[in-house]
């Protein structure tokens, strides 16, 4: 992972949360700053993937549909740039949440996003 393009660099990085294993994010949260929007956890790739994807929100269908606006990341650095998540993580595969309106807090999304 290159130190310049995204919004923290490798020595900024707190451990926050056990190794839990990598998560894929969106460029708008770990290049541009953006705090999460939504996170869902889909089944695990392999036994180091957590399951989560974390989603400004802001994103277009075109932009989703761009692989490079995507990175693995390990769970802990996206933690780091978004605290907010921490409470959620332990929640099960199928779980979608977005974060509430003005709040540090996430719901859970009853229909699809």
């Amino acid at each position: 992972m290159s130190n310049s393009k995204y919004i923290l660099s490798l020595d900024q990085i707190k451990p926050l949360i056990e190794q839990k294993g990598y998560c894929y994010a969106s460029d708008m949260i770990t290049v541009d700053g953006h705090k999460v929007g939504y996170m869902h956890r889909e089944a695990r790739e392999d036994e180091d993937d957590s399951g989560w994807r974390f989603y400004s929100g802001l994103e277009t269908d075109e932009y989703v549909e761009n692989e490079h606006h995507f990175m693995m990341f390990d769970l802990n650095y996206i933690a780091n740039i978004d605290p907010a998540i921490l409470p959620y993580l332990k929640m099960r595969t199928g779980t979608e949440l977005e974060r509430d309106a003005d709040a540090e807090t996430f719901s859970k999304v009853e229909e699809g996003w």
